[in-house]
């Protein structure tokens, strides 16, 4: 009886950490021939996609941003990169370039804060994801 106790323990401890990263989609950033890493970033209906990016510290960074279709506003606020500046850019249908340098080892929250009246933002609603810099 233990044992199977034991296993019930470790299937529920499986299925609860697989279930965390079901909705993570991981992109690790391609450097190209000039040496910057490249991602693109599609923003749609509540949602980031890729919503994990992984990049080199040190390294400068140009993250292509473009919206789905549709009407509703979306933005992209990455904070705390390390860089002089927050970044705060409306996304367009048209591809946006936002170029930085990351300087600092961590993982850093980016998000839309676009909220229609008393209704849950759109990063609530799970419009977010995480760049981590990596060595």
């Amino acid at each position: 009886m233990r044992k199977a106790g034991l296993l019930i323990f470790f299937l529920i401890l499986a299925v609860s950490v697989f279930a965390e990263d079901a909705g993570r989609k991981v992109f690790k950033a391609v450097i190209d021939e000039r040496g910057v890493q490249k991602a693109d970033i599609i923003g749609g209906e509540y949602f980031f996609d890729p919503n994990y990016i992984i990049v080199k510290a040190n390294v400068p960074v140009e993250l292509t941003i473009k919206k789905t279709t549709g009407y509703v506003p979306h933005n992209i606020i990455i904070k705390g990169l390390d860089t002089l500046t927050e970044i705060n850019a409306n996304i367009d249908k048209e591809p946006k370039v936002l170029k930085f340098t990351p300087r600092k080892i961590g993982k850093y929250p980016f998000y839309c804060d676009k909220k229609l009246l008393f209704f849950k933002s759109h990063q609530e609603r799970g419009m977010e994801g995480i760049i981590e810099v990596i060595e």
